[in-house]
């Protein structure tokens, strides 16, 4: 195992606790993360290396380039309204969609 799988594997035990719980997670099958791991990232499949790097909200290109490198996009929106753009009703309807939305998460 080279230098980069080793640091993606020491990322993935720190953000999930063990690789089989990670493979768990992303829907894979341990035995094809570990040769992933063993054999090198630049090796693969490219539909597993996007699993993992979605997963751990990493850049895929950089990745394969031999770098691990957290994603750029902004992951959270401002969701504030100033004066009264909106009536009592209307922002309760936007709370409840909000929670709705955090709760697709789980």
């Amino acid at each position: 195992m080279n230098e980069l799988e080793s640091n993606l594997k020491e990322l993935i035990i720190s953000n999930y606790g063990s690789l089989k719980k990670f493979s768990e997670n992303i829907n894979m099958p341990w035995t094809t993360l570990d040769s992933i791991l063993k054999r090198g990232v630049a090796n693969s499949n490219i539909s597993n290396v996007l699993k993992i790097t979605k997963a751990l909200d990493i850049n895929a290109e950089k990745l394969v380039d031999g770098e691990i490198i957290g994603n750029t996009e902004p992951h959270t929106i401002a969701a504030h309204f100033d004066g009264d753009e909106f009536t009592e009703d209307e922002l309760d309807d936007i709370r409840a969609y909000a929670e709705f939305v955090k709760n697709r998460r789980k």
